[in-house]
């Protein structure tokens, strides 16, 4: 357990590191593609040291160099290990590979945590089965997964009622490797799909076109594959929106780099609210700079279903401001590292702050939060937002600091620059 200190009113500068996100998609296109890769700038932490340990197992080889990862492909043509690929509490690369290693041969098994063990995929399941994948698992549409692979037929598909964008990524991703290729339907509301968005551009930087027909068609056309490429992996804007909640919160200025205003990470939207609610906000080619204010009192209403990892974000903003706001469409928040709902009203509770969590949402009444003990579920999200709280309440004490190595490794470092 560790204290964080309060400070005010300072002006620093931090660094994020890449996006996890994109370098999970590029890891896995640079294992299926004909030729190396070298990603610049990747993300290395614990969600990536274990999808990197299973594409080893398909078969691509991957070394490490000076912080780039260098990945030799297997031409879509991946090895059977012949034992369970256990992927600790990442939950997209469970999904993502789910279809990958629909393209080897024999039976696949991916297991997890406890927690993975809890994360639904029932949905990809069912997509892959209409798709002649014999995929099963042990628990109902809950991991561990069984595939028995002979190769991806591919064809015409349909998904609906979605938890997560990743079900999507996962068909799109493999698709290029599918004997007939791949025609999907999306039916009702997908969360996240920004996400989606990331997915066919960087199939687009690796040498593979899927066709947006409409808004809810895609279409991946056969005899298509991957090809090395160098790929420079942009900073986490998820990563970012602490620094930049430190901000809000402390009346500071915090410039992060490296972030690109233009990405198609959905996360970078934050900076759009932090202006609604009263922050300076600068952008330029490679960085983003908040300056904070008294933040706007009020009731506020917000729909974070297309960047539902900034909840935590913005309720311990909310828990800071005057006024009643609304965070809303973030359901399937509950089946991520933690059941984040009902983390952060437990959690903002424990700090005087009437938090309530709703069928889709929450509901924060704002106002003075004081010290308490945050428990942070294993979950890294909660652990750094909670963080931050803290540089601007006195007392707040965070369990289990380590959580963030899943995926800011150096948190606490940045954070100390903050003064």
């Amino acid at each position: 357990m560790i204290e964080i200190q309060p400070r005010r009113h300072f002006q620093a500068q931090v660094n994020i590191p890449g996006s996890k996100s994109y370098t999970q998609r590029a890891m896995i296109m640079a294992a299926l593609a004909e030729g190396e890769s070298r990603l610049e700038g990747p993300l290395l932490s614990e969600d990536t040291r274990y999808l990197l340990e299973a594409l080893t197992l398909l078969g691509a080889r991957i070394e490490i160099q000076n912080g780039d990862m260098h990945i030799q492909g297997v031409e879509g043509c991946i090895s059977n290990p012949r034992r369970e690929i256990y992927l600790g509490n990442n939950g997209t690369a469970m999904r993502l590979l789910t279809t990958v290693v629909c393209l080897g041969k024999g039976e696949f098994v991916l297991t997890g945590s406890p927690r993975l063990l809890e994360r639904p995929v029932k949905p990809l399941l069912s997509a892959l089965n209409d798709l002649g994948v014999k995929a099963h698992s042990h628990e109902n549409g809950f991991p561990p997964v069984i595939i028995q692979a002979r190769g991806l037929q591919g064809g015409e598909v349909r998904l609906d009622h979605l938890d997560s964008s990743q079900y999507i990524s996962s068909l799109l991703i493999s698709s290029p490797y599918a004997a007939k290729g791949l025609s999907l339907r999306l039916e009702g509301p997908v969360p996240s799909r920004p996400y989606v968005e990331m997915t066919t551009a960087l199939m687009r930087h690796f040498g593979v076109e899927a066709l947006q027909e409409s808004a809810d068609h895609l279409i991946v056309k056969k005899n298509q594959g991957y090809q090395g490429r160098v790929c420079r992996i942009e900073g986490d804007a998820s990563s970012a929106s602490y620094f930049f909640l430190a901000a809000a919160l402390c009346q500071a200025t915090v410039r992060v780099e490296p972030v690109m205003p233009q990405t198609l990470q959905g996360d970078i939207h934050l900076l759009e609210i932090l202006e609604i609610l009263g922050c300076r906000v600068g952008r330029g080619e490679d960085w983003a700079e908040v300056e904070g204010d008294p933040l706007k009192k009020g009731d506020y209403i917000f729909d974070l279903g297309h960047m539902p990892d900034m909840v935590p974000t913005l309720a311990v903003l909310a828990a800071c401001r005057p006024g009643r706001t609304i965070i809303k469409n973030v359901a399937h928040l509950r089946i991520k590292e933690s059941n984040r709902l009902a983390a952060l009203a437990n959690e903002l509770t424990k700090t005087g702050i009437k938090a309530e969590e709703l069928e889709d949402g929450l509901r924060i009444e704002g106002g003075r939060p004081h010290g308490a003990e945050i428990e942070t579920y294993n979950d890294h999200r909660l652990a750094m937002s909670f963080a931050v709280l803290g540089l601007s309440v006195p007392g707040i004490k965070i369990k289990d600091p380590a959580c963030v190595q899943k995926s800011f490794p150096g948190f606490w470092e940045e954070l100390e620059k903050l003064q």
